[in-house]
């Protein structure tokens, strides 16, 4: 069964010579979360990544914080609604706000100035290991980093999810607390440790919360060299716990090119969707995305 339509739910472009990107500045190496990423330490643009989607209806897409300094935080939303106004895409952005700062709430009134800015993500991917962890603490135990997300639905500002296992369910109770901020969980949850009873109660407890969603992606984050059927049960898991309409398939673009190609992603979503109804599969392609990110 072809896939009818796109809605791309994560996404990302930089131009390097617009703003400043650490992560994807050299020196570079192999021991982080993602191993070393020269491969793609170079402009990624709009025609690139269309050039990337060739062959897949792709309507609309959505970009999430590409990791650029935290002082350009307000500057890289600004070049992408300049983007947005002359060629329609990206349809959603979702910015970087350092929510534990104590004067976020100037950043977070600025981004919502910009019309395409739906939400707010702060990656909080903590871990034991250190070739794992993105943070060198875990900013869930914080008390100014649950005040700042207590500001995100003043602004009507969602809120992307980015974080391990290990942190679900002190994010489950983070959202509890404040039931007016949507939440969207990234890349499944990034199911990385071998055991998953941890990740698969965690994805119980954020989907008990009806203003929690997840988004499918960013495989290779679990395994480097993932094919369709080490994939199958845990995509399958997450959408049985969330159901189809809470769930959203997404490229991850260009960042999964250190593992995939788009089309060997977007072909594994479609195959192991294939026994769902149109409708689910629809929302799981496209209407969970519009639904999400408001477009």
């Amino acid at each position: 069964m072809a896939i009818r339509r796109f809605v791309d739910a994560h996404m990302h472009l930089w131009q390097l010579g617009q703003l400043r990107y650490p992560w994807l500045s050299p020196p570079f190496a192999d021991d982080g979360p993602n191993g070393s990423v020269e491969t793609i330490a170079s402009d990624y643009t709009l025609p690139d990544y269309f050039r990337d989607s060739a062959g897949f209806r792709v309507e609309k897409i959505v970009h999430i914080d590409a990791g650029a300094h935290p002082d350009d935080a307000l500057a890289e939303p600004k070049w992408l609604q300049s983007l947005a106004d002359q060629d329609a895409q990206p349809a959603a952005i979702v910015a970087f706000a350092a929510l534990n700062e104590p004067d976020v709430e100037r950043l977070l009134a600025a981004h919502a100035e910009q019309p395409n800015v739906r939400g707010i993500r702060h990656i909080l991917n903590w871990h034991a290991d250190r070739k794992r962890t993105y943070t060198p603490r875990n900013l869930l135990d914080d008390e100014s980093f649950d005040r700042g997300y207590g500001l995100l639905a003043k602004y009507n500002l969602s809120f992307d999810l980015q974080i391990y296992p290990g942190q679900m369910q002190q994010a489950a109770a983070l959202a509890a607390r404040h039931p007016d901020v949507p939440v969207i969980l990234n890349h499944m949850g990034m199911p990385v440790d071998v055991d998953l009873t941890e990740w698969q109660e965690g994805l119980k407890a954020l989907a008990a919360l009806p203003h929690v969603a997840v988004k499918i992606s960013g495989m290779g984050f679990v395994d480097r060299q993932w094919t369709t059927a080490s994939m199958r049960p845990l995509i399958l898991q997450v959408i049985e716990t969330f159901g189809p309409a809470r769930c959203a398939f997404a490229s991850d673009f260009p960042t999964d090119k250190l593992f995939n190609s788009y089309g060997k992603a977007l072909d594994a979503y479609d195959e192991i969707t294939k026994d769902f109804s149109a409708d689910e599969r629809d929302a799981l392609f496209a209407g969970s995305a519009e639904r999400l990110y408001r477009l």
